[in-house]
């Protein structure tokens, strides 16, 4: 940290707590967007994570085979699903691709990754997998899609691909076909709450470490339509909100 040293960290991301972590292991943390914490080695369990490292999560991976259950009885004659993400900033993502391969046989799908690195990338690998027939795609949680998500939706309805997408609601509001995740915005609002309780002596590791316990789905039936796609009852049912 050179000459300064901070009182305390709040980063978000799991390659930005990587690199803190990396640099101390005795300056507070406190993190938001980090999937799965625990499996990805960065807290020992959530109740004490002891050590100088506790925040607000974001879901384990496992559910990156609900995405693609989901995405499946949306289009049910899917056999393929990729997921697209930044291994660069989203390292994670590896992750989520092994959790939809445990799903898939009970789905009857394949699954295969597709890394972007640019948003350039974006057309040539949308191109590429809209040769291939009966695909669908995951959008997993990720910076560097969620800051791109108009020109992500833009392009995945000029190939006509069903895809699911995980992150804020950006998406649906650019007219994606499904959302399903948590308030990607609460743990924004709760973890000034823990650096206070830290500042006044809270030690970090004695703060458990959040878990979402809410999430929504959001189905976009006018995208469906646009699709050829009659969503399914049990879809609609489940929804918390279709757009019309």
């Amino acid at each position: 940290m050179g000459l300064f040293r901070p009182d305390i960290l709040v980063t978000a991301t799991t390659a930005n707590l990587a690199a803190l972590q990396r640099v101390t292991s005795t300056i507070p943390i406190v993190f938001t967007s980090v999937s799965d914490p625990v499996a990805q080695g960065f807290v020992p369990n959530l109740t004490r994570p002891g050590g100088n490292i506790t925040g607000f999560a974001s879901p384990e991976f496992s559910i990156a085979g609900k995405w693609a259950d989901l995405l499946k009885q949306m289009a049910p004659s899917i056999g393929r699903v990729a997921l697209i993400f930044n291994p660069e900033t989203s390292p994670q993502s590896k992750l989520f691709v092994s959790a939809v391969e445990a799903a898939a046989p009970s789905l009857g799908i394949e699954v295969t990754a597709a890394p972007v690195y640019s948003s350039s990338d974006f057309q040539a690998v949308l191109a590429r997998l809209s040769r291939e027939p009966n695909i669908g795609l995951i959008f997993p949680q990720g910076l560097f899609t969620s800051l791109r998500a108009k020109l992500i939706v833009e392009s995945v309805a000029r190939y006509r691909l069903p895809a699911i997408y995980a992150g804020d609601e950006a998406y649906i509001a650019e007219g994606g076909l499904m959302h399903y995740y948590h308030d990607t915005s609460e743990p924004f609002r709760l973890a000034p709450f823990y650096v206070d309780r830290i500042l006044k002596g809270t030690r970090p590791g004695d703060l458990p470490v959040q878990m979402p316990k809410t999430f929504r789905l959001i189905v976009n039936r006018k995208t469906a339509s646009a699709l050829g796609i009659e969503v399914p009852l049990g879809v609609l049912l489940a929804a918390d909100e279709v757009i019309e």
